[in-house]
């Protein structure tokens, strides 16, 4: 594995946060993960191609902002896009930042099959500015996309990965000095972010023989200055981001050290009652932002791709009355709608405007279990 930077700090670590190597080297939960077993994967290999409905996808298109690079360099720093799913774009201290970036048509190790985009993304690769850095929570294919990395490596100056994830990147052809790898509790600061990696309850994996060799994590992003070295408007922001996890205690202790946070991005999507440990119901989404200590919510991992049985827009309307009666203000944007960090503009409901009409054979998604990696 790559060497952690000597820019890195640890953490103290806790007993019930901590991550470890078991025999064969493969990482683990601070709780074990159920195991499907040969007949609950039936079970859900049988689901998945028989009880799924038109609802897991729209039935129209679904509205994105077009977002130009222009748009980008005269946004005011503290800004955020969704690009779809859990690929989010900052502009802080002057500088940009993506997260998960997935930019191929379909969340699979082939572009014939598997989940399907529900639309394009907002911006191309091409038109992206310079990326300060590019934060990877995990390696299963909805959250690593080899063609992006490929394609973003020449114009990203740093990549910041969970500890394993970063030796693929470096197997890709990405250059080692570009790349940092971080164990949960470790902390870097570049130019003008401190990021630290912590915990999250889930897995990694992207074939047959390889799960669990790469760590897993979320993130916890601190704006501390400005990518010159001076101020920025965006100086002491607090962003959460979840990546892929189940419901755990590790989310209050993330909130005790690092809280409150300005706006936390959680997974709120792909869930299921067959894979409890590794997605998160909405009920258990919003007591992650409480944990967390959290002011604004953004429900992520939905609205892109179809990896589970809910309908499309289940995810956003349960949160929706979540929030409300939590009274947790909700932030659900267009895809490429630009939101101000501090300030954002509170969700408009936009996936109830797509109109309902039936699916054409070409929206419909290919047949993927979600156990092999979401």
């Amino acid at each position: 594995m790559a060497v952690v930077t000597s820019s890195c700090t640890t953490f103290p670590a806790t007993t019930h946060t901590e991550n470890a190597l078991q025999e064969g080297g493969k990482y683990r939960n601070a709780k074990p993960r159920q195991s499907l077993g040969a007949a609950k994967t039936a079970k859900v290999l049988w689901n998945f191609a028989t009880g799924k409905d038109a609802d897991t996808v729209p039935r129209a298109p679904i509205p994105v902002h077009p977002v130009l690079r222009t748009d980008l360099l005269a946004a005011p720093d503290g800004s955020l896009w969704r690009l779809g799913h859990s690929t989010m774009l900052l502009k802080v201290g002057g500088q940009f930042w993506l997260t998960d970036p997935v930019f191929s048509e379909r969340a699979s190790p082939f572009q014939f099959m598997g989940p399907k985009r529900f639309h394009a993304p907002p911006i191309s690769i091409d038109e992206l500015p310079p990326i300060e850095g590019v934060v990877l929570s995990h390696d299963h294919y909805d959250h690593l996309d080899y063609s992006a990395i490929q394609k973003l490596a020449p114009k990203v100056a740093n990549f910041i990965t969970p500890l394993g994830v970063g030796d693929r990147l470096i197997d890709w052809g990405v250059p080692a000095a570009k790349v940092q790898q971080l164990d949960w509790w470790q902390s870097t600061t570049v130019g003008a972010l401190e990021l630290t990696a912590t915990p999250a309850q889930h897995f990694s994996g992207r074939g047959l023989t390889d799960s669990d060799r790469t760590l897993w994590a979320s993130w916890v992003l601190r704006v501390v200055g400005s990518g010159d070295g001076g101020e920025s408007a965006s100086n002491g922001l607090r962003v959460f981001f979840s990546g892929d996890s189940g419901y755990f205690d590790g989310f209050k202790a993330i909130g005790e050290r690092f809280g409150p946070f300005d706006l936390t991005m959680v997974e709120t999507g792909a869930y299921n009652k067959d894979w409890p440990d590794v997605h998160m119901q909405p009920e258990e989404s919003l007591q992650a932002h409480l944990d967390l200590k959290g002011r604004y919510l953004m429900p992520i991992h939905n609205g892109t791709f179809d990896l589970s049985l809910h309908p499309w827009t289940e995810p956003f309307e349960r949160i929706t009355a979540l929030a409300e009666t939590a009274q947790v203000p909700l932030v659900a944007p267009v895809m490429g709608e630009r939101i101000d960090l501090r300030q954002p503009a509170l969700s408009r409901h936009w996936w109830r405007s797509v109109q309902a009409t039936q699916p054409s054979a070409a929206q419909a998604p290919a047949l993927v279990a979600p156990a092999s990696g979401v």
